[in-house]
C-alpha cells in the first residue's frame, strides 16, 4: 500500500507512538540558487494532549528538565535577580495593588502580620551537617489551594447542593490567582531571609479549583511556610462585580462611548469609577482572595527517589487544560452540570481593567472601543477548558536555572548534535534551509512561505515526516553505541525520543 493510500488516523496513531507531531505546520522552501522547492513540516508546539500529543509530551519533557535544572543547584546562577521586582512570569494583565491610587496599603486588621528577617543575598539553599557528620542541602515541595465553596461529593468534586454552592466568589478566586501567587512569592521572600527561587505549576482541582505545585530551591522552616500562607491575601480595589446593571439590554457604542440603553447617558468610566471609589472613605475591595486551610510541605534532597517522583507530580497535568484534567468524569451529567454552573460566572466577570464584561456592571472598560461584548472576552480565561485559568500554567523566577526555555530547548538539541558528530554522521539539518545561509549575491538563500491546506495534512506528508524522524533517531542511537555511555542527563540531557535536530523548525 502506497503513503498515500494509508488512512490518515492510521497515520496519526502511528505518528504518536512515534512521538511526531500529528498536525505540522507546513512551509514551502525554495532555493533561489538551485530553484528547488521543498515542502517541510514543522511541529505545531501544542502543549494540549488533545491536540497534540506528540507536542505536548516533548513540552512537557523540556519543562521537567527545566525543573530539575535549578532545584538543587549548589552554586549561584550567572542571572541578577532582583528581589524588589515582582516575577515577571505571572504576566498578570494589571497589578491590581496600583490600580486603585488613593487606598492605603495598610493590613487587613483580620489578617495576620507577617515576620521580617535580615536578607541575605543568595538564591541557594543553606548546607547542614547531620549527625553522623555528612552535609546535606535539602530544597522543598509545597502545595497551595483554595478554600473551600460548600460541601462536595467525596470523590468527585461535585457540590452536595449546588445552589448552596458559591460558584461566584470559585469564579473570582480562579480569574485572579495568579495575583495572589505573585503576593505570596513577595511575602515569603521577605521572611525567608534569601531570595527565594521557584518553579511551580497551576493545575485544576477534581472540584475545579486550582491550586499550585511549587519546588523551592532551598529551606524555609514549615512554620514560616504556613504563617506566610495564613497571612497572605489580595485584595481588589475595583467597581463591584456582583450586581450586574445591564442583562437583557446592553450598552450601545455611539462612536465614542458606550451608553446606557434607555437614558442615552454615557457609562461611567474606567478613570471615573477608579476616582469616586478613592473619594468614598466606607468603600470596600470588590475581591479579597486567600489560600484554603490545606497546604503540604516536604522536604527533599537532591537525586532521592521522592524529588524524581515529585518533579513528574509536579509537571502531571500540564498536557491538560483545567476543564480536561478529570475528564474522565466527563459522562457523569452531575460532573458536567458542575462545570458549566462555574464556566457561566467566569464567562461573565470580568478578568482585566480591559475585559467587555464591565459593561454588564455599568462601566466603560479600559481604554473603550467598538465591537465590545459582555460574555466574548478575548482572554482564554473565561473558556470552558480554562475555567478562569488563563495565564501561564508553569511560573518560574528569574533566578532558577540561569537559562531561559528556549536555552534548555538549544542545550538538548545541542548534546545530540555533539554526539552524531563524535560518531561521524554528519548533522544534515544543522544548517539546512536556514534562515542567516546566505546566497551568492550576499540575500537570504532560502524563501520560506506558509501552505494552505484546506483538507489538513495528508496521510503521505505525515508519514514522510515520521520515517525522517525514525531515521534521525537511529542515527542517535548508534551514536550512543559508539561512544558506548548515555549522554549525561542534565539540564542539556537529551532522551531518544527528543533528537530536535531540524533546523528547519
Amino acid at each position: 500500500m502506497k503513503p498515500s493510500e494509508v488512512p490518515l488516523d492510521a497515520v496519526q496513531e502511528y505518528a504518536v507512538k512515534e512521538r511526531v507531531c500529528i498536525r505540522p505546520l507546513l512551509r514551502r522552501v525554495i532555493d533561489r540558487e538551485t530553484g528547488e522547492a521543498v515542502l517541510v513540516a514543522l511541529p505545531c508546539q501544542s502543549t494540549r494532549e488533545s491536540r497534540c500529543p506528540s507536542c505536548a509530551a516533548r513540552a512537557r519533557t523540556l519543562r521537567m528538565h527545566q525543573c530539575i535544572a535549578g532545584w538543587h543547584l549548589e552554586e549561584e546562577p550567572d542571572v541578577p535577580v532582583r528581589l524588589k521586582e515582582p516575577p515577571a512570569e505571572l504576566e498578570t494583565s494589571e497589578d491590581v495593588a496600583t490600580t486603585h491610587r488613593g487606598r492605603t496599603t495598610r493590613r487587613r486588621t483580620d489578617a495576620a502580620d507577617l515576620p521580617r528577617r535580615p536578607q541575605e543575598d543568595r538564591t541557594i539553599g543553606q548546607v547542614f551537617r547531620a549527625s553522623d557528620g555528612k552535609m546535606y542541602r535539602p530544597s522543598m515541595f509545597i502545595t497551595l489551594t483554595l478554600p473551600g465553596y460548600g460541601r462536595t461529593v467525596a470523590g468527585t468534586g461535585t457540590p452536595q447542593n449546588w445552589r448552596e454552592y458559591d460558584y461566584h466568589r470559585a469564579a473570582l478566586d480562579a480569574l485572579y490567582f495568579p495575583r495572589l501567587l505573585d503576593r505570596w512569592f513577595q511575602n515569603l521572600r521577605r521572611c525567608a531571609g534569601y531570595k527565594v527561587q521557584y518553579f511551580g505549576a497551576v493545575e485544576g482541582q477534581r472540584r475545579l479549583a486550582p491550586h499550585f505545585h511549587v519546588a523551592i530551591r532551598g529551606a524555609v522552616p514549615r512554620a514560616v511556610i504556613k504563617e506566610v500562607t495564613r497571612a497572605t491575601y489580595h485584595q481588589i480595589w475595583w467597581p463591584q462585580m456582583s450586581r450586574p446593571v445591564y442583562v437583557d439590554e446592553l450598552p450601545v457604542w455611539d462612536g465614542m462611548d458606550y451608553l446606557d440603553p434607555t437614558t442615552g447617558e454615557p457609562l461611567q468610566t474606567w478613570a471615573g469609577a477608579l476616582a469616586q471609589l478613592d473619594l468614598d472613605e466606607d468603600a470596600q475591595p470588590a475581591h479579597v482572595i486567600r489560600f484554603g486551610r490545606q497546604i503540604d510541605v516536604q522536604g527533599l534532597l537532591a537525586g532521592t527517589p521522592d524529588a524524581e517522583r515529585s518533579v513528574r507530580y509536579l509537571t502531571k497535568y500540564l498536557t491538560k487544560a483545567v476543564g480536561e484534567t478529570y475528564a474522565d468524569q466527563a459522562h457523569d451529567a452531575a460532573y458536567e452540570a458542575h462545570i458549566d454552573r462555574l464556566h457561566d460566572e467566569v464567562r461573565w466577570l470580568p478578568c482585566s481593567p480591559s475585559c467587555a464584561n464591565w459593561l454588564r456592571f455599568g462601566v466603560q472598560p479600559k481604554e473603550a472601543g467598538p465591537g465590545l461584548v459582555p460574555g466574548w472576552c478575548f482572554s482564554k480565561a473565561h473558556d470552558r477548558e480554562h475555567l478562569g485559568v488563563g495565564g501561564r500554567r508553569v511560573l518560574v523566577s528569574r533566578g532558577w536555572s540561569g537559562k531561559t526555555l528556549a536555552d534548555h530547548k538549544a542545550d538538548r538539541a545541542a548534546v545530540v548534535r555533539e554526539a552524531l558528530e563524535a560518531a561521524g554522521i554528519e548533522v544534515e539539518s544543522a544548517g539546512r534551509m536556514a534562515a542567516e545561509v546566505e546566497a551568492s549575491d550576499g540575500e537570504g538563500r532560502f524563501v520560506w512561505a506558509a501552505v494552505v491546506s484546506h483538507g489538513g495534512t495528508s496521510a503521505e506528508v505525515l508519514m514522510e515526516t515520521v520515517l525522517e524522524r525514525r531515521r534521525w533517531r537511529e542515527q542517535y542511537e548508534y551514536a550512543k553505541s559508539r561512544a558506548r555511555a548515555d549522554p549525561p542527563v542534565d539540564s542539556r540531557s537529551a532522551t531518544a525520543r527528543t533528537p530536535g535536530m531540524r533546523a528547519a523548525g
